[in-house]
């Protein structure tokens, strides 16, 4: 069979798909690729699409315009053009978009803390007015803890309603994360290379201007002391314990790596089984009374260490086979899961091509 040919997509960040060629680098017998600018004028007249057998993705995570623009163009890719995408499209949908998140998972019955969006100031008011406290703050985009709100009282969250919709609206905390490992070393690289340093100015000037003006999304607050970080990707299955550090589990990069319950593994199956969620990390929350609760999704994610599990001390991933979990010890989180994801990729691109051309001799 000929080489699969590949389109990786390039957002407004540089190099935010860097881990898809390192990835891919280790599959070059199997395959080649191209580095695509979505966000160019010419995205669409200026490329030969036809060529490509897929495309891999990386939706941004810092500002909402560039967030709206992936999203359409990718579904015209997708859609229009019927090019497989990974991770899926629905996937892409629901990533970073905390509104969207939210209906989604409401009309899906998954369990997850109570949400409300809320586009009118009145309506929001009056809604405080026999909420419990504290409660949720959070903007519709925002990674690593960026713009969570723990808002204890209720003249702080009706603050935080008239600041929204005053013009004033809601920034996301864009304070440098200086206590994270290797830190200083990142500054210096960055000081280094002018082009990179001023790459990065421009990307936080962005978020800064990137303010949430015109809706608020309150969400329950569910007391923890940690949430799981549950990863599936096709069909390997991690989960470990991101530890609270101060009111926040995201962004804390303080793991935990207890022997997961099987019964969660059951919850993260039950979450993307049936809607073909190949890649994605899901936080839930394990109430008091023992209910696992969705607080995230996200189909492209940070990994600070080089596993995403450990059982028994030992790194490795969970399979259902045969309708149970077997653990099968091995390293399989390489460029922070990337390689995975290219594996399954592959592996779906080549039964989908095998498919086709069976069909194509049929019809012959």
């Amino acid at each position: 069979m000929k080489k699969l040919h590949l389109a990786i997509l390039q957002n407004e960040v540089k190099d935010d798909h860097a881990l898809w060629i390192s990835a891919c680098q280790e599959r070059q017998n199997q395959m080649e690729w191209e580095v695509v600018d979505i966000t160019r004028a010419d995205w669409l007249s200026g490329v030969d699409w036809s060529k490509f057998d897929g495309i891999l993705a990386t939706p941004p995570a810092f500002t909402m315009p560039f967030k709206t623009l992936f999203d359409e163009r990718v579904q015209i890719l997708h859609k229009a053009l019927e090019i497989p995408v990974y991770p899926s499209l629905d996937e892409i949908l629901i990533y970073e978009n905390k509104k969207y998140l939210s209906y989604w998972l409401e009309a899906k019955q998954i369990p997850h803390p109570k949400t409300w969006v809320f586009y009118h100031e009145k309506e929001a008011l009056e809604f405080l007015t026999n909420a419990e406290m504290p409660i949720v703050g959070k903007t519709n985009i925002g990674a690593s803890g960026r713009g969570i709100s723990i808002l204890k009282s209720k003249a702080e969250a009706i603050d935080y309603v008239k600041n929204t919709f005053s013009g004033k609206g809601v920034a996301r905390d864009l304070t440098p994360k200086w206590r994270r490992k290797g830190f200083a070393k990142r500054v210096i690289k960055k000081l280094l290379r002018p082009s990179e340093f001023k790459a990065k100015l421009q990307q936080y000037q962005s978020q800064r201007a990137d303010v949430q003006k015109d809706f608020v999304i309150f969400q329950e607050f569910i007391p923890h002391s940690f949430e799981w970080r549950c990863v599936r990707i096709g069909d390997s299955f991690f989960a470990h314990k991101k530890i609270v550090k101060g009111e926040k589990a995201s962004g804390s990069l303080i793991k935990g790596y207890d022997n997961p319950p099987l019964s969660l593994m059951d919850f993260l199956r039950k979450v993307t089984e049936p809607f073909h969620f190949w890649s994605q990390a899901v936080d839930i929350f394990e109430t008091e009374d023992g209910r696992y609760l969705v607080n995230e999704m996200q189909c492209i994610f940070g990994q600070s260490d080089p596993y995403q599990m450990l059982v028994d001390g030992e790194p490795g991933r969970y399979v259902y086979t045969d309708g149970e979990w077997v653990f099968e010890p091995g390293d399989f989180n390489r460029h922070e899961s990337f390689l995975l994801r290219v594996n399954h990729f592959i592996d779906i691109l080549t039964k989908h091509t095998k498919r086709l051309e069976h069909e194509g001799t049929v019809r012959v």
